[in-house]
């Protein structure tokens, strides 16, 4: 059932995207990078391990984009990857910056009985403010994670140009779910540009739920985007 939304879901945003390429040529950017923890929403998904990541980025005319996105997974358990696919509109209004789209979360080699594929719903909105970029954004998914069904996360965000080749970014999100507890997360970080294709950031990251994989940590992240 999560595989079929997401594929239809995508589907439908690829057919927007094709129709939107017939006007103009995409274009593609591609990033890879490592990170000390791979942390998604305050909790690690790499058993604390490093991880590699990498995607690929295709942004059609009229607004449209696509995208595919992997990285290592430890759970314990066999699986060995998290790919995710992702597609949607970008637009403005009002002075705003305007994101609509659907992202697929799939895993490699995950057990059987795990149920970890997902899908989840994305609409997010953001604002210049002098050097400061502020935003926010829900995702909503109709079958989640795990054990969980129906599940939403609402985050605000916020991204700062201090000077020169250094940004301070940061967000407070909150995860409802609708078998496990809901929770609150969030995370304080500081980058630097080291080439113009080439980043390091430094995070803080934590959430309100006590364990040995949410517990509050800092992650080292180098990153190469063209």
């Amino acid at each position: 059932m999560r595989l079929a939304l997401a594929c239809a879901s995508l589907l439908a945003l690829t057919v927007g995207a094709g129709a939107a390429q017939a006007q103009a040529a995409p274009e593609v950017a591609f990033n890879i990078g490592v990170v000390s923890d791979y942390v998604f929403r305050g909790a690690s998904q790499s058993n604390e391990d490093p991880a590699l990541q990498g995607g690929v980025d295709a942004t059609f005319g009229n607004g449209f984009y696509a995208g595919t996105w992997a990285s290592m997974v430890d759970f314990g358990d066999g699986t060995d990857a998290e790919v995710d696919l992702y597609g949607g509109y970008r637009t403005e209004a009002a002075g705003y910056a305007l994101d609509f789209g659907v992202v697929g979360y799939l895993y490699v080699n995950e057990p059987g009985p795990a149920d970890y594929n997902y899908v989840e719903f994305k609409a997010a909105a953001s604002r210049a403010v002098g050097p400061a970029t502020l935003g926010a954004v829900v995702y909503y998914s109709p079958d989640f994670y795990g054990v969980d069904d129906e599940a939403t996360y609402l985050e605000a965000n916020a991204a700062f140009a201090l000077a020169e080749k250094w940004s301070l970014s940061g967000a407070v999100g909150h995860q409802w779910l609708d078998v496990n507890d809901d929770y609150t997360t969030w995370n304080l970080g500081l980058a630097y540009a080291l080439t113009d294709h080439l980043a390091v950031d430094v995070r803080y990251h934590d959430t309100d739920v006590d364990g040995p994989l949410t517990d509050d940590r800092f992650v080292v992240g180098l990153k190469a985007s063209f």
